[in-house]
Protein backbone atom coordinates (compact mmCIF):
# COMPACT_ATOMS: atom_id res chain seq x y z
CA UNK A 1 0.00 0.00 0.00
CA UNK A 2 0.92 3.67 -0.69
CA UNK A 3 1.77 5.77 2.38
CA UNK A 4 -1.36 7.69 4.01
CA UNK A 5 -2.07 10.19 1.62
CA UNK A 6 0.11 9.61 -0.72
CA UNK A 7 -0.95 9.02 -4.51
CA UNK A 8 -1.71 5.37 -5.12
CA UNK A 9 0.47 3.51 -8.05
CA UNK A 10 -1.27 2.18 -10.69
CA UNK A 11 -0.23 -1.19 -9.99
CA UNK A 12 -1.76 -0.52 -6.30
CA UNK A 13 -4.55 0.29 -7.77
CA UNK A 14 -5.25 -2.59 -9.64
CA UNK A 15 -4.77 -4.76 -6.63
CA UNK A 16 -7.49 -2.96 -4.89
CA UNK A 17 -9.78 -2.47 -7.26
CA UNK A 18 -9.58 -6.38 -8.31
CA UNK A 19 -11.67 -7.43 -5.31
CA UNK A 20 -14.46 -4.72 -5.85
CA UNK A 21 -14.50 -5.50 -9.62
CA UNK A 22 -15.67 -9.53 -8.58
CA UNK A 23 -18.11 -7.90 -5.72
CA UNK A 24 -19.49 -5.59 -9.06
CA UNK A 25 -19.89 -8.91 -11.16
CA UNK A 26 -21.43 -10.80 -7.99
CA UNK A 27 -24.15 -7.32 -7.97
CA UNK A 28 -24.81 -7.71 -11.38
CA UNK A 29 -25.49 -11.55 -11.07
CA UNK A 30 -27.71 -10.73 -8.39
CA UNK A 31 -29.66 -8.06 -10.31
CA UNK A 32 -29.94 -10.20 -13.26
CA UNK A 33 -31.46 -13.21 -10.94
CA UNK A 34 -33.60 -10.95 -8.63
CA UNK A 35 -34.79 -8.35 -11.47
CA UNK A 36 -33.40 -5.54 -9.85
CA UNK A 37 -33.24 -2.23 -11.21
CA UNK A 38 -30.41 0.22 -10.02
CA UNK A 39 -29.67 3.64 -11.42
CA UNK A 40 -26.19 5.51 -10.57
CA UNK A 41 -25.80 9.40 -10.60
CA UNK A 42 -22.31 10.46 -11.50
CA UNK A 43 -22.18 14.28 -10.79
CA UNK A 44 -19.60 16.64 -10.11
CA UNK A 45 -17.48 19.46 -11.72
CA UNK A 46 -15.74 19.53 -14.88
CA UNK A 47 -12.92 17.12 -14.80
CA UNK A 48 -13.70 15.46 -11.52
CA UNK A 49 -13.36 12.52 -12.41
CA UNK A 50 -17.10 10.94 -13.58
CA UNK A 51 -16.02 9.22 -16.33
CA UNK A 52 -13.23 7.31 -15.02
CA UNK A 53 -15.91 6.69 -11.94
CA UNK A 54 -18.23 4.79 -14.80
CA UNK A 55 -15.16 2.72 -16.00
CA UNK A 56 -14.87 1.20 -12.36
CA UNK A 57 -17.97 0.52 -11.88
CA UNK A 58 -18.61 -0.79 -15.45
CA UNK A 59 -15.72 -2.41 -16.98
CA UNK A 60 -16.01 -5.90 -16.04
CA UNK A 61 -19.71 -5.98 -16.48
CA UNK A 62 -21.83 -7.03 -19.45
CA UNK A 63 -22.25 -4.12 -22.01
CA UNK A 64 -25.60 -5.39 -22.38
CA UNK A 65 -26.69 -5.22 -18.59
CA UNK A 66 -25.20 -2.37 -17.82
CA UNK A 67 -25.90 0.62 -19.61
CA UNK A 68 -24.11 3.63 -19.52
CA UNK A 69 -25.83 6.90 -20.35
CA UNK A 70 -24.31 10.41 -21.58
CA UNK A 71 -27.13 12.46 -23.11
CA UNK A 72 -25.48 15.75 -25.48
CA UNK A 73 -27.68 18.83 -25.33
CA UNK A 74 -31.46 18.53 -25.63
CA UNK A 75 -32.71 18.42 -29.21
CA UNK A 76 -35.21 21.50 -30.27
CA UNK A 77 -38.28 18.67 -29.95
CA UNK A 78 -36.57 17.62 -26.38
CA UNK A 79 -36.81 21.16 -25.02
CA UNK A 80 -40.33 21.19 -25.41
CA UNK A 81 -40.99 18.69 -23.31
CA UNK A 82 -41.60 17.88 -19.85
CA UNK A 83 -37.58 18.46 -18.34
CA UNK A 84 -37.15 14.39 -17.40
CA UNK A 85 -38.90 13.32 -19.88
CA UNK A 86 -35.57 12.45 -21.90
CA UNK A 87 -33.94 10.93 -18.92
CA UNK A 88 -37.13 8.75 -18.48
CA UNK A 89 -36.93 6.69 -21.90
CA UNK A 90 -33.13 5.49 -19.79
CA UNK A 91 -34.30 3.71 -16.83
CA UNK A 92 -33.30 0.40 -16.52
CA UNK A 93 -35.61 -2.71 -17.64
CA UNK A 94 -35.79 -5.04 -14.45
CA UNK A 95 -31.70 -7.15 -14.28
CA UNK A 96 -30.29 -4.07 -15.59
CA UNK A 97 -28.28 -1.35 -14.52
CA UNK A 98 -28.12 2.27 -15.90
CA UNK A 99 -25.10 4.54 -15.11
CA UNK A 100 -26.07 8.45 -16.08
CA UNK A 101 -22.55 10.16 -16.78
CA UNK A 102 -24.62 13.61 -15.64
CA UNK A 103 -28.23 13.21 -15.50
CA UNK A 104 -31.02 15.28 -14.58
CA UNK A 105 -28.87 17.28 -12.41
CA UNK A 106 -27.75 19.58 -15.31
CA UNK A 107 -30.44 21.85 -14.93
CA UNK A 108 -29.60 22.79 -11.52
CA UNK A 109 -25.69 23.14 -12.33
CA UNK A 110 -24.67 23.93 -16.20
CA UNK A 111 -28.01 25.44 -17.19
CA UNK A 112 -28.73 27.63 -14.17
CA UNK A 113 -24.90 28.85 -13.85
CA UNK A 114 -24.15 29.56 -17.94
CA UNK A 115 -27.88 30.91 -18.26
CA UNK A 116 -29.71 27.71 -20.43
CA UNK A 117 -32.40 28.06 -17.93
CA UNK A 118 -34.11 30.55 -16.39
CA UNK A 119 -34.55 31.10 -12.56
CA UNK A 120 -38.61 29.78 -13.24
CA UNK A 121 -37.33 26.94 -14.58
CA UNK A 122 -34.92 25.68 -12.04
CA UNK A 123 -37.20 26.85 -9.17
CA UNK A 124 -39.59 24.67 -10.62
CA UNK A 125 -36.92 21.81 -10.98
CA UNK A 126 -35.65 21.67 -7.25
CA UNK A 127 -39.10 21.42 -6.66
CA UNK A 128 -40.09 18.39 -9.14
CA UNK A 129 -36.59 16.27 -9.18
CA UNK A 130 -37.90 15.18 -5.00
CA UNK A 131 -40.74 14.16 -6.05
CA UNK A 132 -40.00 12.31 -9.48
CA UNK A 133 -36.84 10.34 -7.54
CA UNK A 134 -39.59 9.49 -5.07
CA UNK A 135 -41.70 8.11 -7.66
CA UNK A 136 -38.59 5.98 -8.70
CA UNK A 137 -38.07 4.26 -5.62
CA UNK A 138 -41.21 3.91 -4.22
CA UNK A 139 -41.80 1.87 -7.97
CA UNK A 140 -38.66 -0.13 -6.75
CA UNK A 141 -35.90 1.46 -8.08
CA UNK A 142 -31.95 1.40 -5.88
CA UNK A 143 -31.57 5.19 -7.06
CA UNK A 144 -27.76 6.03 -5.79
CA UNK A 145 -26.55 10.17 -6.59
CA UNK A 146 -22.63 10.51 -5.98
CA UNK A 147 -21.24 14.28 -6.41
CA UNK A 148 -17.72 14.03 -7.28
CA UNK A 149 -15.88 16.45 -5.32
CA UNK A 150 -12.45 18.12 -6.53
CA UNK A 151 -10.69 21.71 -5.11
CA UNK A 152 -10.19 24.61 -7.86
CA UNK A 153 -6.45 24.03 -7.95
CA UNK A 154 -7.21 20.15 -8.91
CA UNK A 155 -9.86 21.58 -11.76
CA UNK A 156 -6.99 23.80 -13.56
CA UNK A 157 -4.82 21.21 -13.32
CA UNK A 158 -6.77 18.91 -15.10
CA UNK A 159 -8.09 20.84 -17.74
CA UNK A 160 -4.57 22.21 -18.83
CA UNK A 161 -3.87 18.85 -18.99
CA UNK A 162 -6.98 18.12 -21.56
CA UNK A 163 -5.58 21.32 -23.45
CA UNK A 164 -2.34 19.87 -23.81
CA UNK A 165 -2.91 16.50 -24.20
CA UNK A 166 -4.31 15.34 -28.26
CA UNK A 167 -5.89 12.01 -26.41
CA UNK A 168 -8.12 14.36 -24.33
CA UNK A 169 -8.55 17.22 -25.68
CA UNK A 170 -11.55 16.35 -27.13
CA UNK A 171 -13.04 16.02 -23.49
CA UNK A 172 -12.44 20.22 -23.59
CA UNK A 173 -15.49 22.55 -24.84
CA UNK A 174 -15.90 26.00 -24.69
CA UNK A 175 -18.51 25.51 -21.73
CA UNK A 176 -15.62 24.22 -19.62
CA UNK A 177 -12.95 26.66 -20.18
CA UNK A 178 -16.33 29.39 -19.64
CA UNK A 179 -16.77 27.49 -16.92
CA UNK A 180 -13.36 28.74 -15.11
CA UNK A 181 -14.37 31.72 -13.54
CA UNK A 182 -17.50 30.52 -11.98
CA UNK A 183 -16.50 28.32 -9.49
CA UNK A 184 -17.82 29.98 -7.15
CA UNK A 185 -20.84 29.80 -8.74
CA UNK A 186 -21.16 26.37 -9.35
CA UNK A 187 -20.36 26.39 -5.46
CA UNK A 188 -23.50 28.16 -5.24
CA UNK A 189 -25.70 26.17 -7.78
CA UNK A 190 -24.29 23.24 -5.85
CA UNK A 191 -25.33 23.65 -2.31
CA UNK A 192 -28.81 24.97 -2.93
CA UNK A 193 -29.54 21.76 -5.08
CA UNK A 194 -27.77 19.53 -2.37
CA UNK A 195 -29.92 21.10 0.13
CA UNK A 196 -33.58 20.65 -1.96
CA UNK A 197 -32.65 17.45 -3.24
CA UNK A 198 -30.86 15.58 -0.41
CA UNK A 199 -33.51 13.75 1.04
CA UNK A 200 -33.79 10.06 3.17
CA UNK A 201 -35.09 7.77 0.08
CA UNK A 202 -33.08 9.73 -2.50
CA UNK A 203 -29.86 10.93 -0.37
CA UNK A 204 -26.89 12.62 -1.96
CA UNK A 205 -23.09 10.95 -1.01
CA UNK A 206 -20.40 13.33 -1.80
CA UNK A 207 -16.95 11.62 -2.55
CA UNK A 208 -13.24 13.29 -2.71
CA UNK A 209 -12.02 13.40 -6.09
CA UNK A 210 -8.79 14.92 -5.51
CA UNK A 211 -7.49 11.79 -5.51
CA UNK A 212 -9.11 10.04 -8.25
CA UNK A 213 -7.89 6.41 -7.74
CA UNK A 214 -8.84 6.66 -4.41
CA UNK A 215 -12.03 8.37 -5.06
CA UNK A 216 -13.26 5.44 -7.32
CA UNK A 217 -12.48 2.84 -4.60
CA UNK A 218 -13.88 5.04 -2.14
CA UNK A 219 -17.14 5.18 -4.42
CA UNK A 220 -17.19 1.75 -5.67
CA UNK A 221 -16.52 0.87 -1.75
CA UNK A 222 -19.84 2.50 -0.91
CA UNK A 223 -22.31 1.62 -3.67
CA UNK A 224 -21.92 -1.95 -3.35
CA UNK A 225 -21.93 -1.29 0.36
CA UNK A 226 -25.21 0.15 0.12
CA UNK A 227 -26.61 -2.39 -1.75
CA UNK A 228 -28.74 -5.91 -0.42
CA UNK A 229 -26.94 -9.19 0.12
CA UNK A 230 -26.16 -9.74 -3.71
CA UNK A 231 -24.14 -13.14 -2.75
CA UNK A 232 -25.63 -15.67 -5.51
CA UNK A 233 -23.60 -18.40 -6.64
CA UNK A 234 -22.80 -18.91 -10.25
CA UNK A 235 -24.37 -21.17 -12.47
CA UNK A 236 -22.64 -24.72 -12.77
CA UNK A 237 -21.58 -25.23 -16.53
CA UNK A 238 -19.98 -28.34 -17.27
CA UNK A 239 -17.47 -28.11 -20.12
CA UNK A 240 -17.17 -31.79 -21.92
CA UNK A 241 -14.44 -32.79 -23.43
CA UNK A 242 -14.27 -32.44 -27.54
CA UNK A 243 -15.57 -35.36 -29.13
CA UNK A 244 -13.17 -35.30 -32.04
CA UNK A 245 -9.90 -33.23 -32.59
CA UNK A 246 -9.80 -29.71 -32.81
CA UNK A 247 -10.72 -28.51 -36.40
CA UNK A 248 -8.16 -26.53 -37.86
CA UNK A 249 -8.77 -23.57 -39.71
CA UNK A 250 -8.03 -22.07 -43.38
CA UNK A 251 -7.82 -18.69 -43.16
CA UNK A 252 -4.75 -15.82 -43.44
CA UNK A 253 -3.09 -14.52 -40.93
CA UNK A 254 -2.06 -10.44 -40.61
CA UNK A 255 1.84 -10.98 -39.86
CA UNK A 256 3.30 -8.60 -37.54
CA UNK A 257 5.18 -5.26 -38.57
CA UNK A 258 8.77 -5.78 -37.58
CA UNK A 259 10.91 -3.85 -37.02
CA UNK A 260 8.12 -1.14 -36.26
CA UNK A 261 10.15 2.24 -34.30
CA UNK A 262 8.70 2.92 -31.25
Amino acid sequence: MAKSGGKLKRKQYDALLEPLELELVAMARWAKATGARIVVLFEGRDTAGKGGAIRAVSQRLNPRQCHIVALSKPSEDEQTQWYFQRYIKHLPSAGEIVLFDRSWYNRAGVEQVMGFADEAQVTAFLKQAPVFEKQLVDDGILLFKYWLTTDQDNQEERLRERLEDPLKRWKLSPIDLAARDKYAAYTEAREAMLASTHTEYAPWTLVDFNDQKRGRLTLVRDLLDRLPDTHIDPPELEFPELGHEPLEESYTVLEPIKNYPI
